[in-house]
């Protein structure tokens, strides 16, 4: 079999396999997307988006959204879109939402599957979708962070979109502007940190006029002129889109100025914890994202970026790519995650839950580890022949030996993946609370269902529980002999998760909770035989 008739048999092999990894995908969704939590900001949020509903139905009237603490200076396409399925679909609005941003999730997928296949064909493009599944704090939190991912996603699919433009220039396609302005205007939709895809189309489109330039002598003025009427139509589409999913951002000209002022120093009374130490959040430590990343990131991911650092330094002549028009979609990947970790280097924003507001650079970071494994793979081919078999055979039985190791993690924990801890940080019980861990209290759902099992006598008051979350996260899972109480002290069951040492703030007997490699999640505690100073509440250990 000839060399041309071999690759093709491979590509049609890993196109199968990709099919195969969709059809888990789906399934996995499918099947998995009632197990989850309510998250924390999923009750205001759903309410913002009724409201823009309202503004909508009542001719541009009802201005409550504009007003609505501060979620007005968040964009709505998500929570619209949820709010406009509620009454057509007959689940739980919840789960709605948590089927809603796991089908983000999925087309996330999609995205990485594309670029990946961009940067180096379907093998890259596989193995990038298996790292990003193995990156808990995507696959883990595509179904509750229902802000963070869907803005992830339109992230991934405007530099996908910017890769294509800067490889392509005047010759893009029309199809891709349409893509461009979708994807960036669903980001600002979302956050107004959805400039940052303006910011990177900017200057990789001024980066590649001056290579070019430099290279082969073509005016750079001119070009950039050129492309300044390429992607106009882009511009117009990213705006009226975002209009429509964020009005509030323009009634006022100088509204979107404000919210990124208002995110710039974004502040309250909270606490986070990295490494054992706890910081407020206005106060943590540039390093706090990078430590984050150290410990949330599969094992494969992190030998990846290793090798591929000694591969650098060794042979720097093995990573070379072959012109401008290959190299550019590796600038734009480069430039997704380089930027916004160098922003927070410099910013020092106010940060918390982990990698949580930085959600949107996992998927280019799966990319990035996928190809740096088969770059690794590429260059043990320079090896004597008498080696280079077998460094292949070594390096690729270590890296699905970590991946191994990350999926069983995985389905362990499942659907509480996402607080998982990598191999860095030692035993992961010991560690559990030197990180934050279920920081939107997802495993409470499990804990309440728990609760409402229990053979109570009956009795004409309900049962009171107190919970360490807001009302709204607990109430839709209990049943009608309680009801929750913000007087703790008279509480006849508390329920609470164990992140930052929560569970702690009230007295009990541990009756039952959840929990995963050896690890307790969430309690809940019987407080009916408690009295006196037993009954109140006592600061937690942070």
């Amino acid at each position: 079999m000839n060399a041309a008739a071999n690759a093709s048999l491979n590509e049609s092999l890993y196109r199968w396999l990709i099919r195969l990894f969709w059809l888990v995908l789906v399934a996995w969704v499918a099947l998995t997307f009632r197990q989850h939590g309510i998250s924390n900001d999923e009750y205001v949020q759903h309410t913002y988006g009724q409201m823009l509903l309202d503004w909508y139905q009542s001719g541009f009237k009802d201005q409550d959204a504009f007003h609505y603490r501060n979620l007005y200076l968040y964009g709505g396409l998500f929570d619209i879109i949820a709010a406009a399925l509620d009454p057509y679909i007959p689940v739980m609005i919840w789960d709605i939402r948590h089927l809603l941003s796991a089908l983000f999730g999925l087309l996330g997928f999609y995205g990485v599957s594309q670029f990946g296949r961009l940067l180096g064909g379907p093998r890259l493009a596989l193995l990038a979708m298996t790292m990003l599944f193995l990156t808990v704090s995507w696959s883990g939190t595509m179904f509750t962070h229902t802000k963070d991912v869907p803005f992830a996603t339109c992230m991934l699919w405007a530099l996908y979109a910017t890769a294509l433009v800067v490889r392509d220039m005047e010759l893009v396609s029309g199809r891709v502007i349409v893509l461009l302005g979708f994807a960036v205007g669903g980001a600002l939709g979302l956050r107004v940190g959805g400039a940052f895809a303006v910011i990177y189309l900017v200057l990789l489109v001024m980066l590649r006029a001056w290579l070019d330039h430099r290279q082969l002598h073509t005016p750079i003025f001119s070009r950039l002129v050129r492309m300044v009427w390429v992607l106009l139509p882009a511009a117009v589409l990213a705006f009226v889109f975002m209009a429509m999913c964020w009005p509030w951002s323009v009634i006022e000209a100088d509204n979107m100025l404000e919210a990124a002022k208002s995110f710039s120093h974004f502040d309250f009374n909270m606490q986070t914890i990295a490494n054992g130490v706890v910081y407020n959040i206005s106060e943590v430590p540039r390093s706090y994202l990078f430590q984050y990343l150290a410990v949330k990131l599969p094992e494969a991911a992190l030998l990846a970026f290793a090798g591929v650092v000694l591969l650098w330094l060794l042979n720097r002549r093995s990573l070379r790519l072959a012109d401008n028009a290959t190299r550019m979609p590796m600038y734009t990947l480069l430039m997704g995650i380089l930027f916004p970790l160098v922003f927070v280097m410099d910013d020092r924003p106010a940060l918390y839950n982990g990698v949580r507001h930085f959600t949107f650079i996992l998927p280019l970071l799966a990319i990035l580890s996928a190809w740096s494994v088969l770059a690794v793979w590429q260059a043990c081919l320079q090896c004597t022949s008498s080696l280079h078999y077998h460094a292949q055979a070594l390096w690729a039985g270590v890296i699905a030996g970590l991946m191994l190791v990350t999926l069983v993690d995985i389905v362990q924990m499942h659907p509480y993946q996402y607080v998982r801890l990598n191999r860095l940080v030692g035993d992961q019980a010991q560690a559990q609370f030197k990180w934050e861990g279920d920081y939107w209290s997802s495993a409470l759902r499990a804990a309440a269902a728990q609760l409402t099992a229990l053979h109570l006598p009956a009795r004409s008051q309900p049962y009171w529980v107190a919970a360490c979350v807001d009302t709204p996260q607990i109430e839709p899972y209990l049943d009608g002999r309680f009801s929750v109480t913000r007087r703790w002290e008279e509480a006849d069951f508390f329920l609470s998760t164990t992140n930052m040492h929560c569970h702690e703030v009230m007295q009990g007997k541990l009756i039952s909770g959840v929990q995963r490699d050896g690890m307790w999640l969430a309690v809940v505690k019987d407080r009916r035989h408690l009295q006196g100073a037993d009954r109140k509440a006592t600061p937690a250990k942070n």
